[in-house]
């Protein structure tokens, strides 16, 4: 149990200074996105909000909420500050709540504190979150970053490059500079057909935006006829040399064997739809299962990753993790994914939103409010532990 609850936000914001203190940021997902579109540059904001083709995807992974609807009880006890417990253990790691920060990339186009503030902001909650592949900041800083701000849990997903040995060098990275798992995202051989983005002809990754963790890495640098720091012309030869291993159109299932003689840490796979595609990836030795239509960015018209959650638990429940990722908008979605047998979720665009507003301070406010929410909600649901059926 916690000394103080998430929900503790709440009566911040009604009673102190007497009088209230109204929030500088909007305390809702869909708020956030609005100030955030009104904030953001174009082409800053149609990177974060955009999806692939008519993004009816993306839109379905928030309406799939709609199909499920909780049944509060009673007189449980759960209604007090300390009558309920978030707590929950996924893939080995002990958090305070079932939520972790999705892995975003290139977050350096939102605000020049980039993953740092992301650190700074999850570690005094104890949140756990993923550092994407695609980070604006290195491994090995984000690492020191939230040690400095207090610790908190973190797993590093894996963008699987078409070259093992810089594959192996990132995970191999992670695991020195003390992730908690690897996610290898598999949804993601490409880029699918995002139209936002192409109609601002945006691609931040060709301005070396998003490449940190490349341009640092040994193994890759190996790879360069020079460092890209070395020139404009360096600089951008990197970046081609980047363009051409990014894509890992190899991968199969018995590609968990490999992954599993580079690190001892527990794996997930993110980006499974399909029941099969979840049998096949924890028979060749995957720990854990994602959810994930990758926010709606990658397939239009794929499943909402909600609709496809049943049937995923329902086929390795019993022997992995699951967890869902994508149309996480407020605390009684969660619950929803508990009610399916998710035993986390990654949530990510409106946090995004808040780093974009306000820094660090704009992704604490984001994930207090989402916390609060959860927290609240549960309460006054009758849940007084997230474990319990």
């Amino acid at each position: 149990m916690r000394d103080v609850s998430f929900g503790q936000f709440q009566n911040e914001t009604y009673f102190l200074g007497l009088g209230g203190t109204r929030p500088a940021l909007p305390v809702t997902a869909a708020g956030l996105e609005a100030r955030a579109r009104d904030t953001l540059a174009p082409e800053v904001f149609a990177y974060i909000a955009g999806g692939a083709g008519t993004e009816r995807t993306m839109a379905n992974n928030i309406a799939a909420f709609d199909e499920h609807w909780l049944v509060p009880r009673m007189w449980t006890g759960s209604s007090a500050p300390d009558g309920r417990d978030l707590s929950v253990t996924v893939l080995g790691t002990a958090l305070p709540a079932p939520v972790l920060t999705a892995p975003i990339g290139v977050l350096e186009l939102v605000h020049p504190d980039a993953e740092r503030a992301v650190a700074r902001a999850v570690a005094p909650l104890g949140v756990g979150s993923v550092l994407s592949t695609a980070a604006s900041t290195t491994i090995e800083d984000y690492a020191a970053t939230i040690a400095e701000a207090g610790g908190a849990p973190w797993w590093f997903q894996l963008y699987w490059p078409a070259d093992d040995e810089v594959a192996r060098s990132l995970v191999e990275r992670a695991e020195k500079a003390g992730a908690a798992a690897i996610i290898v995202t598999a949804d993601t051989p490409g880029m699918g057909w995002r139209p936002r983005d192409l109609e601002l002809a945006h691609l931040p990754f060709l301005q070396a935006k998003g490449v940190a963790n490349y341009f640092s890495d040994p193994v890759f640098r190996g790879r360069l006829q020079a460092p890209p720091e070395e020139s404009e012309q360096a600089r951008q030869m990197a970046v081609l040399t980047w363009v051409g291993m990014f894509g890992n159109h190899t991968l199969r299932p018995e590609s968990i064997s490999t992954l599993r003689e580079w690190t001892t840490l527990p794996i997930a796979v993110k980006g499974i739809l399909h029941p099969d595609d979840a049998r096949a990836v924890v028979d060749a030795g995957a720990n854990g299962v994602i959810v994930s239509n990758h926010g709606g960015r990658q397939v239009d018209g794929a499943i909402a990753s909600l609709q496809a959650l049943g049937g995923i638990v329902s086929a390795v429940g019993d022997r992995a993790d699951v967890l869902l990722d994508s149309g996480i908008r407020c605390g009684s979605d969660i619950l929803a994914t508990r009610d399916l047998g998710a035993k986390a979720v990654l949530y990510g665009r409106p946090w995004v939103y808040g780093l974009g507003l306000a820094g660090a301070d704009g992704v604490t406010h984001a994930l207090r409010s989402l916390l609060a929410d959860l927290d609240i909600t549960a309460g006054m649901a009758g849940i007084s532990r997230f474990t319990e059926a």
